[in-house]
């Protein structure tokens, strides 16, 4: 397995919106080099005749029957809404 750069925890921890100092880039480099060392070690075991897995234990999805059901009461809703425009709940806008 490659190594891990400085450059690469940068740019992870820019896409993860992080302000990281050079001392915590250091230390994250040295973490996750650990970590790739130790997962590497994963390719020596000789797994020939294991089947892949998703998944430990045999489990299966078990999911209700898709029933339409009446919601909450719009009037009742709107009394605990802090702002609300045109009887929809108005809410801080996220993106500039």
């Amino acid at each position: 397995m490659a190594t891990i750069t400085k450059e690469e925890v940068r740019h992870v921890a820019h896409l993860a919106r992080l302000a990281i100092t050079e001392e915590e880039v250091e230390h994250f480099t040295e973490q996750l080099a650990k970590i790739v060392q130790f997962a590497d070690k994963l390719n020596e075991l000789d797994t020939t005749n294991v089947e892949p897995t998703t998944h430990v234990l045999p489990l299966e999805n078990v999911l209700r029957e898709d029933k339409s059901v009446a919601g909450l009461d719009r009037d009742v809703m709107m009394k605990n809404v802090k702002e609300q425009e045109a009887g929809q709940v108005k809410v801080p806008a996220i993106m500039e």
